[in-house]
């Protein structure tokens, strides 16, 4: 129920900002990494940690914030957040050492979580139908767009002309300049009903323990040893967490996370898009930065130039998307989104077999994932919401969004994993199994890093010979060609499962009109 009218032009703007943010802090931070490693000494699982502790972070706050959003007004929390997210930014640029960047960006993704979380419901909320709506998230696509495709160059531009510091430090400003527009034009909204709910504490708890613990696991397992009492351990609390997490939400009076909606074809088809893109694109551009400067050698601004290869489509792909929707709806559009992601990495891996053209070859690749990602994301995101009655927007944006961060937070530990398993198998070969399992992980882990300067002598070391730069670049290549297969197949098979459920069979209605 709205409170005020306000001015619907100042609140898409305050939206748009601080989707702008949002999608700053996500594509411009892999862009540094290289830096991180160099500067404050972090080793791969530091720069694992620093993407993951922000994805994991969100999943903690994000259906809460549905929850609090619904209860005490989506604007009041929205305000909130973008104060939080301010400092918790000023945090990250001031960090002295790698384990205060990684508890400040745990801080940062719980106030990015709840900003973003707070943003869709407002949008869904001050347009919820027709030719405003669907301009509405056009608009919001494209300046979402515009953070995930240009951050690459400027948090290349930042290191370039000051500091790494400062990738973390801008946000401050802007988000002031979002809490000025919050307060001017977005009407504050709630759902009546919520004020008599009590918070879903049982399922917040236990959700976040699973997806850290399994994340942990996944990160972790190898160097705990995966048949250690450490590592069962952690398997059986996280299974035990996911299992009581379940019974809490079908037994919970107003849930946080509604199983029922899972019955709306078109919101589980949305659901499988959001966790398609994140199983394949978004945990990939943590790790395509390292694919240009460890196993390329390029600097960082050549690295953010070709970034925008991949990210700038996602730019330009919503209003396509949108005409998409107006002739084939969401159930055509998502699926075939996905495929196209599938398809780009596809390429990119067989690019990657011809590095030694350059570093172009895996070019055409990445502009065919971020095509697909730009088709999916709008269509996606907008059915999530439509889909389900009005006043529980909250809540289902919250598991919208959950649905991706747990899903990104999970594959950026996998492709980590992948990914140091394929170089270790590029190097077992190069070596001719020269060196034991431990030590190749070692080594392996040290150029997944980034850190080829370091890995030649530790190669040298190890084996007892010298060992190239161009041996270990031809590793780090082989590695993610082994990464690029992987995010193609999953990515393929989201596809699948999201046409199957989006998919009408003939002479059927629908038992929920698509309203995307």
């Amino acid at each position: 129920m709205s409170m005020s009218t306000r001015h619907p032009a100042l609140a898409l703007s305050a939206i748009c900002l601080a989707a702008l943010l949002f999608g700053l802090e996500i594509s411009s931070v892999p862009i540094i990494l290289p830096v991180l490693e160099a500067q404050l000494q972090a080793g791969f699982q530091d720069l694992q940690w620093t993407m993951n502790a922000y994805t994991i972070a969100c999943t903690t706050v994000l259906m809460a914030t549905g929850t609090l959003a619904d209860r005490y007004g989506r604007r009041r929390v929205f305000e909130i957040s973008v104060l939080a997210f301010g400092v918790a930014s000023l945090l990250c640029g001031l960090a002295p050492q790698m384990p205060a960047l990684i508890v400040a960006r745990f801080a940062q993704g719980m106030a990015g979580g709840a900003m973003f979380i707070c943003s869709i419901a407002i949008l869904s909320h001050q347009f919820p139908e027709g030719r405003a709506r669907a301009r509405a998230f056009a608009v919001w696509g494209v300046v979402a767009g515009i953070g995930l495709g240009f951050g690459p160059v400027v948090g290349g531009a930042i290191v370039a002309l000051a500091s790494w510091h400062w990738v973390f430090l801008v946000h401050a400003p802007l988000a002031l300049l979002t809490l000025g527009l919050i307060r001017i034009g977005v009407a504050e909204s709630r759902d009546p009903r919520a004020q008599t709910q009590r918070l879903d504490m049982a399922g917040i708890a236990t959700l976040t323990l699973a997806v850290l613990g399994l994340s942990w696991l996944i990160t972790q397992g190898e160097s705990l040893g995966w048949a250690s009492p450490a590592a069962l351990g952690l398997l059986a609390l996280t299974a035990l967490s996911l299992a009581v997490f379940v019974a809490v939400e079908r037994r919970h009076p107003h849930p946080m996370f509604d199983f029922s909606v899972f019955r709306i074809r078109d919101f589980s088809g949305a659901i499988l898009g959001c966790v398609g893109m994140n199983c394949s694109y978004w945990p990939f551009m943590v790790y395509l930065p390292l694919y240009f400067t460890a196993g390329l050698g390029w600097d960082t601004p050549a690295t953010g130039l070709a970034l925008l290869v991949y990210t700038v489509p996602f730019l330009v792909m919503p209003p396509i998307a949108q005409w998409l929707l107006l002739r084939w709806q969401a159930r055509t559009v998502i699926p075939a989104g996905l495929f196209t992601i599938g398809l780009g990495f596809a390429l990119m891996k067989v690019g990657s077999s011809f590095a030694g053209l350059g570093g172009w070859t895996v070019l055409p690749g990445a502009l065919v994932a971020g095509i697909g990602l730009g088709l999916t994301t709008t269509p996606a995101t907008n059915m999530t919401t439509s889909s389900v009655p009005a006043e529980r927007a909250g809540m289902a944006s919250g598991m919208d969004v959950s649905a991706r961060l747990i899903t990104l937070a999970l594959h950026i530990a996998l492709m980590g994993g992948v990914l140091v398993a394929g170089i270790a198998a590029a190097l077992q070969e190069a070596l001719a199994g020269g060196l034991h399992a431990p030590q190749l992980r070692a080594l392996a882990e040290r150029l997944a890093s980034g850190d080829l300067a370091g890995a030649q002598p530790l190669a040298h070391s190890l084996s007892g010979s010298e060992v190239s730069a161009s041996v270990l670049q031809a590793a780090v290549i082989d590695g993610f060609g082994t990464v690029m297969l992987f995010g193609a197949v999953a990515v393929w098979l989201t596809a699948a499962a999201s046409w199957a459920v989006l998919r009408r069979p003939r002479g059927a209605r629908a038992a929920e009109p698509c309203k995307a």
